[in-house]
């Protein structure tokens, strides 16, 4: 009986396993009671790009061990003789650096008279159903993607905000780094040139996934000058306007796709195996590229969801980005055009103090059609002119610039306000201008002491007299806006003795969301003046008081006589 007991094992029959199952096309690997293989048919080798006897003797974490062969399951199996399977995925050695193969592996149990033998483990490559299995859970998460793109990308008219978002939005369900690049704007000035045949690009946007921040920071963020090599991916796209897809990994690859060779040790360190790029175009002009990076176990890029997804996201990226150049463009020429027409009124003659300001509503508002001047008159009278053409933009502008080119003109006959507001209001409707204006004109007479106002649908002046307790603003009678065809004005005689002030503004100082314009207009009641008091002081005082909450730009003009 002890002599029974100390026998060694039974052994599992190898010749015999190999009769049954050597041409199976299933890999099928026998293992012992130490887990160590003692057969592996010649799809098992083939499975693993390793010939039989490198297996034989080893354990599978000492033949695989990049690939979790799930031990805790088999040990589970040889313990209590119960078969299980498991799915495992890896690369294998046979395998390209940046492709991922799926198993299904089941383990049974081998036992003789009672005694356990070993294992025999059976794979099934489901590499394509695993394939299919992710492409349909990628594809669902594209489409909740492009659902929610629109409200996430493009939210403000801020080209660089835009590239921005995009970069952000596909990181990390399409990439783990995203870069947005852009054609720098021509004429740029005090920048260095690129080196000959490189493209020149300014990175607008970049995302990454935390665990590669550290590593992607040395790299550049936004704002950086990029050059790229013509052969590397980002110039490929930018010349052809199409797509362009790299999944190799070795240095070749990285020195090609590197701004500088230095790079492709850092490259590689972090584990970059796959790009897709894609331009952003607009109107059939190139504007950028959208480039997305995969790193580590992430999958490669494949030319088809990866690509239509990314490729749609930029297209519409790229509308948003067209119009804020555009909108950009627009607004610089406005802005010249009104800064033009807003410089300091000159003073009409002696006697005369003027000061004045314009505040647009936010630095990135579209520039207004407000504007204001002082004209000379005959016998020592002057006339002050406030004015605001409806919409914002070129448009605008130029529509404030006729205004008031036509008004100079007429106020060369010397006529009382209302009769320049009539005629400016027929040339207005016979030049073709569709931009109404409201305007108020003020003639001063600083002999007699008084002021002609006429209004065209404007605010009414406010009088500063100085030392007293409250303004007084004006009641006048009210016409239609110019342009509008009506007539219809009139003029009102109000003092203006010297030392008062005349305050004449723009909407945008009174207006107010939920509050009735006319409550607005009385609160200006509470602006006084001290006796020799300075105009850019009140100015000042005007800032801190209603420019907070403007929603609309300030245009103001304040002017004050000594007397005749």
């Amino acid at each position: 009986m002890q002599a029974e007991e100390h026998a060694d094992p039974p052994r599992l029959d190898v010749a015999e396993l190999a009769a049954l199952i050597g041409g199976s096309p299933a890999g099928v690997a026998v293992l012992d009671a130490d887990l160590r293989y003692v057969y592996v048919n010649q799809a098992f080798e083939r499975l693993n790009g390793m010939p039989a006897a490198a297996h034989l003797g080893r354990t599978a974490d000492d033949v695989l061990a990049e690939v979790d062969v799930r031990t805790d399951v088999v040990h589970r199996v040889l313990g209590d003789g119960r078969a299980r399977a498991v799915t495992v995925g890896a690369r294998t050695r046979t395998d390209p650096a940046v492709v991922r193969r799926s198993w299904r592996i089941s383990y049974h149990r081998v036992e003789e008279g009672g005694r356990v033998l070993g294992l025999v483990g059976i794979a099934q490559e489901i590499t394509s159903t695993q394939d299919d299995r992710e492409e349909l859970e990628r594809a669902r998460s594209y489409v909740a993607l492009l659902d929610s793109a629109a409200a996430s990308i493009g939210t403000s008219l801020d080209a660089d905000a835009t590239c921005q978002e995009l970069a952000e939005f596909v990181v990390p369900v399409m990439a783990d780094i995203a870069v947005v690049e852009v054609l720098p704007e021509a004429g740029g000035q005090g920048r260095r040139e690129p080196a000959p045949g490189a493209l020149r690009v300014r990175r607008a946007g970049l995302a990454v996934v935390p665990e590669l921040a550290e590593g992607i920071a040395r790299f550049g963020g936004a704002g950086a000058d990029i050059d790229y090599p013509p052969d590397a991916a980002v110039a490929r796209c930018v010349t052809t306007g199409e797509p362009v897809i790299e999944n190799l990994a070795d240095d070749a690859w990285f020195a090609r796709s590197a701004p500088a060779p230095e790079r492709v040790a850092a490259y590689r360190a972090i584990g970059l195996h796959s790009v897709v790029a894609v331009p952003l175009t607009a109107a059939g002009r190139p504007l950028g590229v959208l480039s997305l990076v995969r790193a580590g176990d992430s999958p490669p890029f494949t030319e088809g969801l990866d690509v239509v997804v990314a490729r749609t996201l930029a297209g519409r990226a790229a509308v948003d980005v067209d119009h804020a150049y555009r909108y950009a463009h627009e607004h610089r020429v406005a802005l010249e055009l009104q800064r033009s027409l807003l410089s300091d009124p000159r003073v009409p003659n002696r006697g005369i103090e003027i000061a004045s300001l314009y505040l647009p509503a936010g630095e990135e508002a579209v520039v207004g059609g407000d504007w204001f001047d002082a004209i000379p008159l005959h016998g020592g009278r002057h006339m002050k002119v406030m004015g605001d053409v409806m919409g914002h933009g070129v448009e605008a502008a130029v529509a404030m610039s006729n205004y008031r080119s036509m008004l100079r003109l007429m106020a060369e006959d010397d006529l009382p306000p209302h009769r320049v507001l009539e005629r400016l209001d027929k040339a207005v409707e016979r030049s073709g201008l569709d931009r109404a204006a409201t305007c108020l004109i003020a003639v001063v007479d600083r002999r007699e002491g008084v002021c002609e106002v006429a209004s065209a649908g404007h605010p009414p002046p406010v009088f500063i007299d100085p030392g007293a307790p409250r303004a007084r603003v004006a009641r006048i009678p009210v016409g239609p806006p110019l342009g509008t065809g009506f007539g219809g004005y009139s003029t009102t005689v109000l003092p203006c003795g010297p030392g008062t002030v005349l305050f004449m503004y723009t909407d945008g100082l009174v207006e107010r969301r939920g509050e009735d314009i006319d409550v607005s207009i009385e609160r200006l009641g509470r602006l006084t003046m001290p006796t020799g008091g300075r105009l850019e002081d009140l100015l000042d005082r005007v800032v801190d008081r209603y420019a907070d909450t403007a929603e609309d730009d300030i245009a103001v003009l304040v002017s004050r006589s000594r007397g005749y």
